[in-house]
C-alpha cells in the first residue's frame, strides 16, 4: 500500500492520527527533526541496515538528523525555476530570484503552493535567509510576494507538471525532480538554480512509532540502498540520488549535468530548512495565506 502527500505537513497530520500504521515514511529534512521532538519516529538499530556505505558522505550527519539515528537518505535536491526558452523575453534566464517580478512575465508563471518556500524565495532575493525569524524582514518578504500576483497564473502542487508540459504556462517554481519529468515530455524547458541560493532538501526514510513490519521495514530500507534498485529508482522518478554506489550505474550524461547533481562548492552554498518552531511556522503559514488571498 503506497500513498503520496501534497506536503510534509499532510504527511504530519496523517502520521499524527494513527489511522494508518505506516511501516515506512519518506519526510523531508526540517520535517523528520520536528517528528523526532513529537516521538513520532523510531530510532534505528544500524545493526539491521546494510549499505549505508553507499551514501556519499556529504549526505550523513546533517544537523537535522546527527548521526543518522532516525533516517536514511532517500532523494535529494533543489528548489529552483523551470521556463520555457521559446516563450521568455531572450534576456531572462533567470539567474536571480528577482527575474520572477519582470513585468513582461504577467499570468505565466505557476508558483509552488508551499509557504517555506514562496517565502524563502523572497527572503533569498532579499539575501536574507529561508529560517528567517525576524519578523519584521517576514513582512517585507509577504508584501514583496504580493507585487508577484499579476504575473502568477496559478498556485498548485503537482498539476504543475502538466500544465508546463502543454506550454500552458511560460514559467514554474519547481523542485529539480519534477523539473527533470517536465523536461523529459517538453524540450524546450530549461532549469535554473539562482544564484543567490535556494532550498537544498533532503528525503529521507523513517520508521514511525506506528510501524507494525518492523523487520520488512529494515528489509525495504536495506533493498533501496542497493546500488542497482537506487540507481533504476533515481532514473525513474528524475531527483538526485544521494547513492554514490548508485551514480556510477547510472548514465554519465545525468549524473554530471551541475543542474540536477550541483557540485560540492554550490551545495555548500544552499540552505536547508531548518524547524523553525511552531510559532514562527504559524506565521510562515498566516503569511503565505494572506498573499493566495490576495490573488
Amino acid at each position: 500500500v503506497y500513498e503520496t502527500f501534497d506536503s510534509n505537513e499532510a504527511l504530519l497530520t496523517k502520521v499524527q492520527s494513527g489511522s494508518t500504521p505506516y511501516d515506512i515514511i519518506i519526510p523531508s529534512d526540517y520535517m523528520i527533526n520536528k517528528m523526532r521532538k513529537l516521538n513520532l519516529i523510531k530510532k534505528l538499530d544500524h545493526s539491521k541496515i546494510e549499505g549505508l556505505d553507499n551514501i556519499d558522505p556529504q549526505f550523513l550527519d546533517k544537523v537535522f538528523d546527527p548521526g543518522n539515528e532516525y533516517s536514511i537518505p532517500y532523494f535529494w535536491g533543489t528548489l529552483g525555476i523551470l521556463y520555457n526558452k521559446t516563450k521568455v523575453p531572450e534576456d531572462l534566464k533567470f539567474e536571480k530570484w528577482d527575474d520572477l517580478w519582470d513585468s513582461r512575465l504577467q499570468n505565466n508563471i505557476l508558483a509552488i503552493d508551499g509557504a517555506r518556500e514562496m517565502l524563502g524565495l523572497a527572503l533569498q532575493s532579499e539575501g536574507r535567509s529561508v529560517n528567517e525569524k525576524n519578523e519584521v524582514n517576514l513582512n517585507l518578504a509577504e508584501k514583496k510576494l504580493e507585487l508577484l500576483h499579476p504575473n502568477i497564473k496559478a498556485i498548485n502542487s503537482d498539476e504543475k507538471k502538466m500544465l508546463m508540459i502543454n506550454n500552458e504556462a511560460w514559467v514554474s517554481v519547481v523542485f529539480s525532480g519534477d523539473a527533470s519529468a517536465i523536461m523529459e515530455e517538453n524540450k524546450d524547458m530549461v532549469y535554473a538554480i539562482p544564484k543567490e541560493g535556494t532550498n537544498l532538501w533532503f528525503d529521507n526514510m523513517v520508521i514511525p512509532n506506528t510501524v507494525k513490519n518492523e523487520d520488512a521495514a529494515y528489509k525495504f530500507i536495506n533493498f533501496m540502498l542497493r546500488p542497482e534498485n537506487a540507481a533504476k529508482n533515481a532514473e525513474f522518478v528524475g531527483y538526485a540520488t544521494p547513492n554514490e554506489k548508485a551514480k556510477e550505474l547510472m548514465d554519465p550524461e545525468v549524473t554530471s549535468d551541475e543542474t540536477f547533481y550541483p557540485s560540492e562548492e554550490v551545495i555548500q552554498s544552499l540552505e536547508h530548512y531548518e524547524f523553525l518552531g511552531n510559532e514562527w511556522i504559524t506565521k510562515y503559514n498566516e503569511a503565505f495565506l494572506d498573499f493566495k488571498m490576495g490573488l
